[in-house]
């Protein structure tokens, strides 16, 4: 089975070398060369035009930076989509965005080609020991048709709708890890300037609540995703707690902007009596502003 893959820098280059590790026949076109060539010493076959490729592949890989390179490698004025035969199956491990996503995979459609959106999880160093999650949205059937090559590449595969969902679910997932992390970041600095020392809040940080991810594990599912809110830890206290939180941030003048917005969802929720009711019922606050709930039992 002959599998292309264009896209062969920091993370594109461990994953192909993950389908060459379990008997691919990969076939490898970059900007740079000079990133295929730990892949040729591998194995991997050079094809300097991404439309001579394409016409050699069964499956054809991409990892590329961002929309626009994914875009015009597909559909640009150059692009490949009309040497691409009838029946090849396109993955896009490219973080993404959504319309473009839907644009191509509805040009590539009319063509006969069928596509797959599977952003990864894990990092290059991740890609390097296969440790990774692939997030694939596609239909059920090319999905299947594909788990030899999603599976070489990463250690779970979660199919996690149709074409575009993939997408969402990485760039969701990114954003709230990038906001957990400026959260982590805010209370550090406050704590530090407050006089404890920086190991010893990180060292809280992991063996308490947080760093065995006790919220997504355990709390939330019992709480929000179930639409519980019995008292475990009521809004009042949790209220409390926080603004204590911001007067050491407002002492120290450090920036506190992520708890100041949990604040001013709390307060809203208090205003409506729901201070005696779990913590976690703030969180409807958002669900209110979004028009959506998300509870995972139904």
């Amino acid at each position: 089975m002959k599998v292309g893959f264009i896209g062969v820098g920091n993370i594109g280059q461990p994953m192909a070398k993950q389908l060459l590790n379990n008997g691919f026949n990969v076939l490898v076109n970059d900007l740079d060369k000079e990133n295929t060539l730990p892949l040729l010493k591998a194995g991997a076959t050079w094809v300097a035009n991404p439309t001579e490729l394409v016409n050699q592949c069964e499956f054809l890989c991409t990892c590329l930076p961002g929309p626009m390179q994914m875009e015009e490698l597909i559909i640009g004025s150059n692009g490949i989509l009309n040497s691409m035969k009838e029946n090849t199956i396109y993955i896009d491990h490219t973080t993404n965005s959504f319309n473009t996503v839907q644009k191509v995979s509805n040009l590539l459609s009319k063509k006969g080609v069928n596509m797959l959106d599977a952003p990864v999880s894990g990092g290059v160093e991740g890609a390097k020991t296969r440790d990774l999650t692939l997030l694939v949205g596609g239909e059920s059937k090319i999905v299947k048709h594909s788990m030899p090559i999603l599976n070489a590449i990463g250690k779970t595969v979660l199919h996690v709708g149709d074409i575009g969902t993939g997408t969402i679910c990485k760039l969701m997932h990114n954003s709230a890890s990038l906001s957990m992390m400026l959260t982590m970041v805010q209370c550090l600095t406050t704590g530090v300037k407050a006089g404890v020392n920086a190991s010893t809040i990180v060292e809280v940080f992991q063996k308490c609540a947080l760093g065995r991810n006790f919220d997504l594990q355990v709390r939330l599912p019992n709480t929000l995703f179930k639409g519980d809110f019995d008292p475990r830890f009521s809004l009042k206290l949790a209220y409390k707690d926080l603004k204590l939180a911001m007067e050491i941030a407002d002492e120290f003048n450090v920036p506190f902007s992520i708890p100041e917005i949990c604040e001013k969802e709390m307060s809203q929720a208090i205003s409506r009596g729901l201070d005696m009711k779990d913590s976690s019922i703030f969180l409807t606050m958002q669900e209110e502003n979004a028009g959506v709930e998300i509870r995972t039992n139904k």
